[in-house]
């Protein structure tokens, strides 16, 4: 078929034709579908003509929105390739494809869209078609959908702003107002097309926003037939693209982002949005949220709102986490424990035990004084004081969050979303086979299963994502594994004095070593795994059929979070919570597996390799994330560039231009959520080890706004607008991470840091002297802190192959009798005084800071006053005008059927019903 050949769309009556109701261009000759392409083709009525719309030539217009006639607005593009063009060996397969597009088609025009086919200008076999919803379509489905619309200006006064007095300064970090101009509010109404009259209409054209009518465009796309063949249905743009008879589905951009459209009336949203959220120039400027929402719809809007929020919140928490690491900074050389490590009076005269059998050596206490001093850093007491303030902190951020929702609910028209009834996702919709009563409304109805195959699929998800964790927890084995096999194989090379490791010894210890590359190891494995598993939580929750596209976010979002908390966490809950745990004493190690000794702490402790492994699982993850989430599109925006290079002269129309961008994967926004929900976790959860998580977290931030806002104005095609009440299943999910945080932070404290052993030490001399340096001082504390082991005790499994110590005893981290003792190598008092300490600090920590989480939750109410105000005031001229079209009507029906004499009586009696109805 040539470029000026004609292409079938619907089957219509002739009248129907001569009437106009579907403007495509010339209609030709009738056509008889072949007796073989009846099995495929539903013929939509009898006596019917198809009609087939002449090729549109492009009007040379770069960033024109409409069909060649200038009048009706493109609602949507759908991209395939001229079936007849292609390779004849594949013709049989480009034919079906052929049948089932043109029917599609045809089922779009039958449900009253309008359509336009152009062919590209740059590849002759592509082809455009533009899709065109009239007026009276928009309101029919306007209505279906609920989408609120403007009723009336809001005459609700508001509350002037706390910041008022120094708006000559703010002024400078928000958008122009010159360019963004802040538009009017209005109180809205789910439209309903009996009411018209009631509805702000200035401009019919203008009425409905563009992500609206693309909204209901791809709403009407999603649930067209392509093909039945008996009572089997097939429907939906997705199948047709997945099955590669669409090329591409989606609204277009309204301008080029760098240059403003010339065509008149184009508001040239992409442009502003470049120009004061994504150039890197606006990068101080705060977010035009309301320009987002109007451009992307609700759901990305949201997505900005939350993230910029969390990052204004991150703020006072990276304050606070600099200031305490500047506290451990500039005490770390006045630190008592830390002067008498590196003592060579104290420390240099402590001989410690080998941490491996019998290749690792005896060492100096003094050798770790570096480690000494960076583990001061971060395990003093100002660390204690923020882990308690980030639990107060993450809090305030989840309270005061849900004001600001509540205020986005109400300002986006999204307050009764939920509330309403949301349409069935064609995919549910297509396996609807079995019947059952409604619960609600007794109404028999369709359903994809029954009960038992309900459970079916919903145990075989669970066992699947069981599946999967036990695999992450498989994977944590073995890299503890790997790294009781590398410490053992560093120490030996250290014993053996390789010439090529001369150089690095004096600055890497075999515990940095193996916690480094453990680390490293561990980051590539969880990247590895996150990519498998993204395919099977997708295979799942398509196979579970949830009903809704808010049940399947919701469904994806759990598993996937579950997964992400366990491959992401795992190996720093092992480094807080268990290693180093249970390790014996020299005479008596703990083995894994029989073999392997069970893996000690560094001689600075687990705390500092915690942090050694959050700060190369953070950093990690970010760079990964960016490469993955800019590099990658910006690359292969370029080769294809690079690869369809166009004569200059040549005028690319809109269409053709977003065309060339990268489509924005339907879970993009999904794993931006996860990506900061991750983040999220590692700023709060262990936090107590990393002070500066916070900062490293919004500086992140400040980067990761400014990059995604670039990312979908320039990089993409206009993401498809979609409606959202809020940011879903991640609300419990963030409550869930903010609880379990204020355990893990007071575990790691109790557990992991040396705080609660120090403060046992500096409190208890006048009960139990543990030293001999009198009251409330930590001299001492080091030689207390350790256990002596007699080096004839070892087992020759266990016993150092050459010292050059000449040494009857070592030394040990632990609390246990000296040899020689009744109790020798036994738990000695201090210790359970501590491991006391330890579990009332856990208690009382807990209790304080979830009693002060549940008051701050009840004193500070979800939804602010003022939009309380406003939602009552809506919903009353709602009803308002509910009433006076029911008066209406009432009125009209009544007026012909009763006689003058009693006219008035009955009308005025309706009126008072109607208005104590309304009362009530």
């Amino acid at each position: 078929m040539s470029a000026n050949d004609i292409y079938e769309m619907d089957s219509m009556t002739e009248t129907e034709e001569m009437e106009g109701e579907i403007e495509l261009g010339m209609i030709e000759e009738e056509v008889v579908y072949p007796e073989e392409f009846l099995p495929t083709y539903h013929i939509i009525s009898e006596g019917t003509v198809v009609a087939k719309a002449q090729l549109a030539e492009f009007n040379n217009k770069p960033d024109s929105l409409f069909f060649n006639d200038g009048v009706r607005r493109i609602d949507f593009i759908l991209v395939y390739e001229d079936e007849d063009k292609k390779d004849f060996e594949k013709r049989h397969v480009f034919q079906r494809h052929k049948r089932r597009r043109e029917y599609f088609e045809a089922s779009l025009m039958k449900m009253g869209m309008e359509l336009e086919a152009t062919q590209s200008v740059i590849d002759q076999k592509l082809m455009f078609l533009k899709v065109h919803m009239p007026w009276d379509m928009l309101c029919t489905y306007a209505e279906v959908l609920h989408i609120k619309l403007p009723i009336q200006p809001n005459d609700l006064s508001s509350r002037p702003s706390p910041w008022r007095y120094f708006s000559f300064i703010l002024k400078h970090f928000y958008p122009n107002e010159n360019l963004i101009s802040k538009e009017t509010e209005f109180f809205t109404a789910p439209f309903e097309k009996d009411r018209m009259e009631y509805f702000h209409v200035r401009d019919k054209d203008l009425f409905f926003t563009p992500s609206m009518r693309s909204r209901m465009a791809y709403y009407i796309l999603s649930r067209a037939p392509y093909e039945i063949r008996g009572s089997i249905k097939k429907f939906g743009i997705t199948k047709l693209l997945d099955g590669g008879i669409y090329k591409a589905a989606y609204p277009l951009h309204d301008c080029r982002f760098n240059v403003q459209s010339k065509e008149e009336g184009c508001p040239n949203e992409r442009y502003l949005l470049y120009e004061e959220w994504a150039h890197p120039k606006s990068f101080y400027k705060m977010q035009p949220l309301d320009l987002i929402r109007k451009y992307y719809g609700e759901k990305i809007g949201i997505y900005f709102a939350w993230l910029g929020f969390y990052t204004f919140m991150l703020a006072l928490a990276a304050v606070v986490g600099l200031g305490c690491f500047i506290y451990g900074y500039k005490t770390q050389e006045t630190n008592t424990w830390s002067k008498e490590v590196c003592d060579p009076e104290i420390g240099g005269k402590i001989v410690m035990c080998p941490q491996c059998d019998r290749v690792c050596k005896y060492w100096s206490l003094n050798s770790t004084c570096e480690a000494s001093k960076k583990l001061c850093i971060f395990d003093n007491f100002g660390t204690l004081v923020f882990a308690v303030f980030m639990s107060i902190w993450v809090t305030l951020f989840l309270e005061f969050w849900k004001r600001y929702q509540a205020e986005l609910e109400y300002e986006w028209d999204t307050v009764e979303f939920l509330e309403q009834e949301e349409p069935s996702r064609p995919e549910y919709e297509a396996k609807c086979i079995y019947e059952r009563n409604n619960p609600v409304t007794g109404v028999k109805e369709k359903v994809p299963y029954t009960a038992c195959g309900r459970c079916f699929r919903l145990s075989l998800g669970i066992g699947t994502v069981l599946f999967w964790i036990l695999l992450i927890l498989a994977s944590i084995v073995a890299i503890i594994v790997y790294r009781l096999a590398f410490f053992a194989f560093s120490s030996e090379a250290r014993v053996q004095d390789l010439k090529e490791l001369e150089p690095l010894k004096e600055y890497v210890t075999p515990q940095m070593a193996t916690a480094i590359t453990a680390s490293l190891i561990s980051f590539v494995v969880i990247i590895i795994l996150n990519i498998l598993y993204e395919r099977v939580a997708i295979w799942i929750t398509d196979f579970e059929l949830p009903r809704t596209k808010t049940d399947y976010e919701n469904s994806l979002t759990l598993k996937m979070f579950l997964f992400q908390f366990v491959n992401y966490y795992s190996s720093c809950f092992y480094i807080a919570f268990a290693k180093g745990k249970a390790v014996g004493y020299p005479g008596a190690p703990v083995y894994l597996l029989g073999k392997y000794r069970s893996e000690e702490c560094d001689p600075g402790g687990c705390l500092i390799e915690l942090t050694t492994q959050l700060s190369i699982i953070m950093g990690g993850k970010a760079i990964w994330n960016n490469i993955q989430e800019v590099l990658l599109p910006w690359l292969k925006n370029l080769i294809s560039r690079y690869c369809t290079r166009v004569d200059p002269e040549k005028v690319i129309p809109r269409w053709e231009q977003d065309y060339r961008l990268q489509p924005f994967s339907k879970l993009g926004l999904f794993y931006e959520y996860l990506e900061m929900v991750i983040q999220f976790g590692f700023v709060t959860l262990f936090v107590a080890s990393f002070p500066l998580a916070p900062i490293l977290a919004l500086v992140n931030n400040l980067f990761e706004i400014r990059v995604d806002a670039w990312k979908i104005t320039t990089q993409f095609r206009r993401i498809m607008p979609e409606k959202a009440q809020d940011i879903g299943a991640w609300q419990p999910i963030l409550q869930g991470v903010a609880v379990l945080a204020v355990a893990t932070n007071a575990m790691i404290i109790a557990f992991t840091s040396d705080m609660i052993p120090r403060l046992v030490y500096y409190w208890s001399f006048s009960v139990y002297p543990y030293g001999d340096y009198g009251n409330y001082t930590m001299e001492g504390y080091i030689s207390t802190s350790l256990s002596t082991f007699n080096i004839k005790d070892f087992s020759n499994d266990s016993r150092p192959l050459n010292t050059r110590y000449n040494i009857t005893t070592c030394s040990y981290r632990d609390f246990r009798y000296p040899p020689g003792n009744p109790r020798e190598y036994q738990f000695t008092v201090y210790y359970w005084h501590v491991i006391a300490a330890k579990m009332a600090f856990i208690i009382v920590v807990e209790h304080i800071v979830y009693l002060t989480k549940f008051i701050l939750s009840y004193v500070i109410p979800d939804v602010p006053y003022a939009v309380k105000e406003q939602i009552k005031r809506e919903k009353y001229l709602t009803q308002v005008i509910l009433h006076e079209t029911n008066l209406k009507l009432v009125t009209k029906r009544l007026k012909p059927a009763i006689d003058e004499s009693g006219e008035k009586d009955t009308v005025m009696e309706l009126k008072d019903d109607l208005e104590l109805s309304l009362d009530f």
